[in-house]
């Protein structure tokens, strides 16, 4: 008897061992890895398209001051001059560059580098300030008077004499400020509806306008063949600092139309000279080009438009 209880005995105690010994269930591991978060936008990249919306240009690998110019329908030494250049011919990758003419906020100076966009102002707005309008039966009427009136620069906010020494508001002050910017640009188109063109010189179309690839019209002709204003206008560059472009001529006609004329032999004009409508500016060559050719363009702000819509038909 003694014998049974000792084996029982160890049979409870192997047991008791047995199970101190086995290792305890353990919880399924859950992969629990979290997507990492969205990385918001830096501050350069917001300052950089508050940069773009602003009127400035980040230069480009390949970029000279004269084709971004042309780009944006623009003077090159008015880029100069708005940027505080001291070589123009020495702009680097990654420069901001000023491409639209300094508002009165924005001051003389503009910086080239890095801009670091200030923080919002904290301060309230000023109290409405109610102006007092005349009966309704003063107001400038509609007219092409009133509207040069409100493409001035120095219209919004500024009064006019009314021919017997009272002042009266302009007609920029009384409209509210979306009627007054079409208004504007009616004026605007009002002014580019008046030039008078005609073909820059004879021959033959040998490639016509296809925006994203051709940017103007390819006229043949023959080499010293003469190339005139398609408008009366303004020279605004004459060079060869426009890679592609050979010889190149830039006339500028009103506020936001200018054309191009590319390849020449020769330039007979020169910078802020005023030309009149078929007055020669160039010879035909083949300047940067794989044929004696003249390439012309047409851009309005900045931008090739089909020259057909402006040229009379032949």
């Amino acid at each position: 008897m003694t014998n049974k209880s000792n084996l029982l005995a160890l049979s409870f105690a192997l047991a008791f061992l047995s199970a101190c010994s086995t290792t305890p269930n353990q919880a399924p591991v859950v992969d629990r890895t979290v997507p990492p978060p969205v990385k918001p936008a830096t501050p350069s990249e917001t300052a950089q398209i508050a940069r773009d919306e602003r009127g400035l240009y980040t230069v480009k690998k390949g970029d000279t001051l004269i084709r971004i110019a042309l780009e944006y329908g623009q003077n090159y030494r008015d880029l100069v001059t708005w940027n505080n250049l001291a070589n123009p011919n020495d702009i680097k990758v990654d420069q901001v560059l000023r491409v639209l003419p300094p508002d009165s906020a924005a001051g003389n100076g503009v910086q080239t580098g890095a801009i670091v966009m200030p923080p919002p102002d904290k301060t309230p707005p000023p109290p409405p300030v109610v102006k007092k309008t005349e009966p309704k039966g003063e107001k400038k009427a509609y007219s092409e008077s009133a509207l040069a009136e409100l493409q001035r620069p120095e219209g919004s906010g500024k009064s006019e004499g009314n021919g017997n020494g009272n002042i009266k508001p302009s007609p920029a002050v009384v409209a509210a400020p979306p009627v007054a910017a079409a208004a504007a640009s009616t004026a605007a188109s009002a002014e580019d509806e008046k030039l008078s063109w005609m073909w820059p010189s004879d021959g033959r179309v040998i490639a016509t306008f296809d925006e994203g690839k051709n940017k103007g019209v390819d006229i043949a002709g023959k080499a010293g063949q003469q190339v005139v204003a398609a408008g009366a206008g303004k020279v605004m560059y004459a060079g060869s600092g426009i890679r592609g472009y050979g010889n190149l001529v830039i006339v500028k006609h009103s506020n936001s139309l200018l054309s191009a004329y590319a390849h020449n032999r020769t330039i007979v004009v020169k910078e802020g000279q005023s030309v009149t409508k078929g007055q020669m500016i160039a010879e035909m060559g083949d300047s940067d080009a794989d044929s004696v050719k003249l390439h012309f363009e047409i851009r309005q702000q900045g931008k090739p438009v089909d020259p057909s819509r402006f040229l009379p038909n032949r």
